[in-house]
């Protein structure tokens, strides 16, 4: 097994247990934010196994930081000292979140030392994948319609944000 296949299933597992750790810590929200940070980060280092630092970068900027301080910011602003989640629901969706990610994790080991013809060798990447300019003509070609979507969606979000922020409280 190649160095390159031991970082991604290395990352790919971290990846696993931030998502987890998500789940799982349901009293603390900032500790489930960080847990996400975590998650991102995790696969964006994936992305950089895989060649695509184009796509790595972004998923570390945008996930990782505006997305995951959005979430912050959110928590902060509703002030949620207090959990209001009843102790037996907790029980239950650890139990089942603790039992997904042993059979995850089972399959991935089975994956590694018992089968290792489980998992193929991968096609050659084609010539600037996961590169700026093979995205940029992607998305100002086949894809324009949506971007220019998502841009005037994006609009709307921030006159909404100051509409709601102008608006005097009490």
């Amino acid at each position: 097994m190649s160095a390159q296949a031991i970082l991604f299933y290395i990352f790919g597992i971290l990846a696993i247990a931030g998502a987890l750790g998500m789940v799982l810590n349901l009293r603390n929200v900032v500790a489930s934010a960080m847990s996400l940070v975590v998650t991102m980060v995790a696969l964006g280092a994936v992305y950089v196994v895989l060649d695509a630092y184009l796509i790595a970068a972004i998923q570390i900027m945008v996930y990782g930081g505006a997305i995951v301080v959005l979430f912050l910011f959110v928590v902060m602003l509703l002030n949620l000292s207090t959990d209001e989640f009843p102790p037996g629901g907790q029980k239950f969706i650890k139990f089942s979140m603790g039992l997904a990610g042993l059979v995850i994790l089972a399959q991935v080991l089975r994956g590694i030392i018992g089968d290792p013809t489980a998992f193929v060798s991968p096609e050659t990447v084609p010539e600037g994948f996961g590169g700026y300019r093979v995205v940029g003509i992607a998305l100002y070609t086949d894809y324009v319609l949506l971007v220019e979507m998502s841009s005037l969606l994006l609009l709307a979000a921030i006159v909404g944000a100051l509409i709601l922020a102008k608006r005097k409280i009490g």
